[in-house]
């Protein structure tokens, strides 16, 4: 079998086969097809097994990718799928979201040298496929029921990791989430292009299927308290996100037509889910999209698909040094996005007290920040206007006020949810916090690591409570 793999040499990268631009922006489906199974093989095989698996050692959740790799080479593509899905709670929908390009693909070393990334991502979501499509997915059924439950605030990727690992062990799980839909950003904040929203709902069909229930249209806080979370379950993890959006501070910054990125996206994927939205879509608009990440990357394709006259991308850096994934901005600009690189908001003209245009300051990038990035500066006089009647903010995103939650939880400087490091327990005992809540808005693939690490502390300390009790009782 050994000459199986070792084959970038001989084989060219290959990607799945994407649909043309004019076709796609004329709905929501996903762009990319699907391997067969003999091209998945080929893909595979690619990979040299190297000594040091850099593509391992980049991905959040430590994936073992030349194994699977291996075994998908080999045809044995069950075994491959088992695998994959050893140290991943959602491998079909980080092989469809994930910024392989930057993380396990980035760090390739065939692609260093010269030769073409394996196509990680893409053989990832076929090993999930075809498991699904096979009935390879199995059922959560704990070996036994164990009496302590868990209250899991939040229905995200790192929520839902959490809680299918919890249940795994058999503990009684209960997710409480604020929206209609569990899925958290999964369901209302990524479009359907780059993700399904039957992937979501059938992952979230399976945990549900295995005993974990769900309290949906549940704001923690307001419709029930936190401390009666804590006096219904022996632990909680709190993993709420981040959704406050940060503010375009510019002159004409609050008239109408000026909106944040997430509202713009949660619409718009209701819509696609069948919900009545009555906000106005991008139709027959010019728009402007302020940001250069992969929020950013998805307003402005959705906007494309909601039939915008125009879209424009402002970023105050240039290409190398925009955050977002590479691959979604090509895709984004063979959709008829128009990038304005090196480019800064400094007011919005508002006719009647609606948005017409977005003036922006040319900028050049002069000396690095603390961070290491060269910061951007304006260059006096170069001002210029795009048009817009709608203008989305797509700045990032802080975490919303905890203390509306519960004032005993201990927070950073940066407002997000203060944890032991090695555990993710916070200030209170039981208490956990993971995903972006703890490390600000990141990777839907690093939260579902923190989602993991949090229920794996979170299991030692529930077995030492359920001894402790028995103890307890025996007394």
């Amino acid at each position: 079998m050994a000459n199986k793999m070792l084959q970038f040499v001989q084989t060219e990268r290959d990607m799945p086969e994407k649909r043309d631009a004019d076709v796609r922006n004329e709905d929501f489906m996903e762009i990319y097809g699907d391997y067969v199974e003999a091209k998945a093989e080929e893909q595979a095989s690619r990979c040299s097994q190297c000594g040091v698996p850099f593509c391992q050692n980049h991905c959040p959740l430590e994936n073992n990718i030349p194994d699977w790799l291996k075994l998908t080479a080999e045809g044995r593509t069950e075994e491959a799928y088992r695998v994959s899905a050893a140290t991943n709670n959602m491998p079909e929908i980080c092989g469809r979201i994930c910024p392989q390009d930057r993380l396990c693909e980035g760090s390739c070393v065939i692609e260093q040298s010269g030769h073409g990334t394996v196509t990680i991502g893409s053989v990832e979501r076929y090993l999930s496929d075809t498991a699904w499509e096979n009935g390879w997915v199995a059922p959560i059924k704990p070996r036994r029921e164990l009496p302590l439950s868990v209250g899991i605030v939040g229905a995200g990727p790192a929520g839902l990791a959490a809680a299918e690992q919890l249940r795994e062990k058999g503990w009684q799980v209960t997710v409480y989430d604020r929206h209609d839909r569990a899925g958290g950003l999964l369901i209302y904040g990524i479009p359907n292009f780059k993700l399904d929203k039957k992937i979501v709902e059938r992952r979230t069909k399976r945990l549900e299927d295995g005993g974990i229930e769900f309290v949906l249209n549940c704001n923690v806080g307001t419709d029930i308290s936190f401390e009666k979370l804590r006096e219904k379950h022996q632990s909680i993890l709190i993993a709420t996100g981040v959704y406050n959006a940060r503010d375009l501070d510019v002159p004409g910054g609050g008239a109408k037509g000026v909106t944040a990125a997430l509202p713009f996206l949660i619409d718009s994927n209701r819509r696609n889910l069948g919900d009545l939205v009555k906000t106005e879509t991008a139709e027959g608009k010019d728009v402007v999209v302020i940001g250069g990440g992969d929020t950013a990357m998805d307003c402005v394709r959705t906007a494309v698909r909601q039939g915008a006259k125009s879209v424009t991308c402002l970023y105050r850096r240039d290409h190398a040094n925009m955050p977002g994934s590479r691959r979604e901005t090509a895709n984004a600009q063979e959709e008829g996005v128009v990038f304005e690189w090196l480019a800064s908001p400094k007011s919005v003209h508002d006719d009647g007290g609606s948005a017409s245009a977005v003036r922006a300051d040319r900028m050049r990038l002069g000396p690095k920040d603390p961070s290491g990035r060269q910061r951007p500066e304006a260059i006096e006089g170069a001002e210029f206007d795009v048009k817009a009647d709608l203008v989305i903010k797509a700045l990032g995103f802080t975490p919303e006020n905890l203390h509306n939650i519960t004032e005993q939880l201990q927070l950073t400087r940066w407002s997000t949810v203060r944890v032991n490091p090695l555990t993710f327990e916070t200030n209170l005992p039981g208490v956990y916090a993971a995903g972006d809540i703890v490390r600000g808005a990141s990777l839907v693939v690093w939260a579902i690591r923190e989602g993991r690490d949090a229920a794996a502390h979170m299991h030692t300390y529930l077995k030492a409570q359920m001894i402790a009790d028995a103890q307890v009782a025996a007394e």
